[in-house]
């Protein structure tokens, strides 16, 4: 058990049976009554953001998120495996799950897994990902005004901007934050 002016900025607790990333705090301390502190915090089971005020005598039960690396093998249906790159272990996730993290999975993806108890939270993706451009519209003569974009499809069926002088087949870097081009490989 921790108090929760021990609070720090991505630190897991345990409160009415969920877990909770901290994302925010801030220790009050009003000229009069006692002291108190605000979170912002993020439920990791369902992903929704709460802003709680805590008593300052409050304590909860720190959780220990254990982060596996796992490689992406196949999906089958809704279904998304990955293998323990040390033990061979398989984990299947679902759609629901995985969100929008499942447009970046690419088979031999190393990717970072979240669990609690066995329990799998989440999927962590690397901040930047490698993809081959399998179809784009060649670049129009005349159309190089500074900044424009075209539309490319990657390997993985996700639509994305890219320069005008990219082309089909090229591999390019992609933002797995804002799924936006990076450069090319």
């Amino acid at each position: 058990m921790i108090s929760v002016n021990d609070f720090k900025t991505g630190m897991t607790i345990i409160y009415e049976d969920a877990i909770y990333q901290v994302l925010e705090f801030q220790h009050v301390k009003p000229g009069k009554g006692a002291a108190f502190v605000k979170a912002k915090m993020r439920n990791l089971r369902t992903g929704a953001i709460i802003e709680k005020t805590f008593n300052s005598s409050v304590r909860v039960e720190q959780a220990r998120i254990e982060k596996r690396d796992m490689q992406f093998l196949y999906s089958q249906g809704d279904s998304y495996f990955f293998m323990n790159m040390e033990s061979y272990d398989q984990v299947e996730l679902t759609t629901k799950q995985l969100g929008d993290e499942v447009k970046f999975l690419k088979e031999n993806l190393i990717v970072t897994i979240s669990f609690y108890e066995g329990e799998v939270l989440g999927l962590i993706l690397p901040d930047k990902i490698e993809m081959k451009i399998v179809h784009s519209e060649p670049a129009v003569k005349g159309n190089t005004s500074s900044g424009a974009m075209k539309d490319a499809t990657l390997e993985t069926g996700m639509t994305i901007k890219v320069p005008l002088f990219v082309e089909e087949g090229e591999t390019v870097v992609i933002s797995t934050s804002d799924g936006k081009y990076v450069s090319r490989a």
